[in-house]
């Protein structure tokens, strides 16, 4: 009885956050969407120890563990759409391809700049 109370604690603690940042999110006006303000807001609190990790961890790994079920929805939700992927699917398919390949070059020049850049300034320390 004293895991499940606890539990149910650590979970409306994650909650509780989440209520706190949609809040934000609605009265700031901020283009950000709540969960994402939420994770942050989450993190700072881990970081300032105003949060400890014992105080979420298990509800934090039972949500994790149990993330497939929350895209189920998303899931059913594209049923609604079966006619507009028969039509375009092909389109919709090249979208999704092309943005992800776009998104890993970017990601990796910016990578590769980023590191051609920090070891250049380390061999330049070094040669001082």
């Amino acid at each position: 009885m004293k895991d499940a109370f606890l539990f149910l604690l650590q979970l409306a603690i994650l909650c509780a956050i989440y209520t706190i940042s949609n809040y934000i999110v609605i009265w700031t006006d901020v283009p950000i969407p709540a969960s994402v303000l939420g994770m942050i807001v989450l993190y700072g609190c881990l970081v300032k120890g105003i949060v400890s990790l014992n105080y979420i961890e298990r509800a934090a790994v039972f949500l994790i563990n149990h993330l497939g079920f929350f895209f189920i929805p998303f899931a059913v939700g594209l049923m609604n759409y079966g006619g507009l992927i028969r039509a375009s699917g092909w389109q919709l398919l090249m979208m999704i391809v092309g943005s992800t390949l776009i998104g890993l070059v970017v990601t990796s020049g910016i990578t590769q700049y980023l590191s051609a850049k920090e070891q250049s300034k380390h061999e330049r320390s070094d040669s001082v």
